[in-house]
Order: structure tokens, then C-alpha cells, then sequence
């Protein structure tokens, strides 16, 4: 596995999550949010998950507060938003940032690997996703806009 492996991530319940326990897995990365317009993609997210997790895939969701103030919650109402709304089965871990100076370092290194439109690098809202292939390499970014269904192609040529 890349460089993807040398992270460590939070789990919502403050456990420290070693990202090489995903290697041989593709990973779809999304920052996410309780209170957004894109919010129901949870239900497409999901959808995706459930569709390939036999198959390799993973889905992790990172709440994030950085957009609008849309996920105020703390980690026990983020669960609970996600399990009983959306029935959200994949990993929900804890809240992070995803620009500025207090950028999770997953995200500093996903938006290097994956810069935006014209090369920038900043995530403009929730539910930017990051496709990670089985070597740990990031093979596709896509905007907010981009319904999870329309992920299936992508994701199966990683598969």
C-alpha cells in the first residue's frame, strides 16, 4: 500500500484508526455532513457500499464542519443522524477538517494526490469524494455534485 497507509485516522469513538488495516481495499474517502443539500447522498453512499463491500470496497465518511456550519453535531449525534436516517452501515469516523492550517494530514495528502478543477487544491463543500484504489493510490476526485450512483463505473474498473 502507498503512502495512504502511513495515516492514522480517529474513529468517532476517539479510537486511533492505522489506514493500513484498508490495504488490498479500494476506498471511496468522502467528507460528509448531517445539514447539507448533498446530504442525502448518505442513502447513494450506502447504496455503494452495501453493492461492493464484498467485492473490496470500503466507504469511509469524514463529518465536517468546514462547510456552512452543516455538521454541528457531536460524534454520538452524528452516528445516530447517519444509523437511523440513512441506515448507514460503513464507517463514520470522527470529525475533521479538511483545509486550512488544521487540515487532517489524510486530506492534505488526498488533495495533493487529487487536485481540483485547474489544479487547486482546497475541497469547496461536503461530500467531495476520493476514490483510493487497492495499491493506495487516488485514482479519481469528484465534486459535491456527483451523485454516488454515477461512482459505479470508476469504482468497478478498480475492483
Amino acid at each position: 500500500m502507498s503512502d495512504i497507509g502511513k495515516f492514522t485516522v480517529t474513529a468517532a469513538d476517539g479510537r486511533a484508526v492505522d489506514m493500513s488495516a484498508y490495504a488490498g481495499r479500494v476506498l471511496l474517502i468522502v467528507n460528509t455532513a448531517s445539514q447539507c443539500g448533498f446530504t442525502p447522498q448518505y442513502e447513494g453512499l450506502e447504496a455503494l457500499h452495501r453493492r461492493y463491500e464484498a467485492q473490496g470496497l470500503t466507504v469511509l465518511g469524514f463529518p465536517c464542519n468546514q462547510f456552512g456550519g452543516q455538521e454541528p453535531g457531536d460524534a454520538t449525534e452524528i452516528a445516530n443522524f447517519c444509523s437511523t436516517t440513512y441506515d448507514v452501515t460503513f464507517p463514520v469516523l470522527a470529525k475533521v477538517e479538511v483545509n486550512g492550517d488544521g487540515a487532517d494530514p489524510l486530506f492534505q495528502w488526498l488533495k495533493a494526490e487529487a487536485p481540483g478543477l485547474l489544479g487547486t487544491k482546497r475541497i469547496k463543500w461536503n461530500f467531495t469524494k476520493f476514490l483510493v484504489n487497492r495499491d493506495g493510490e487516488v485514482v479519481g476526485r469528484y465534486a459535491p455534485t456527483t451523485k454516488p450512483e454515477d461512482l459505479s463505473k470508476d469504482i468497478e474498473a478498480v475492483l
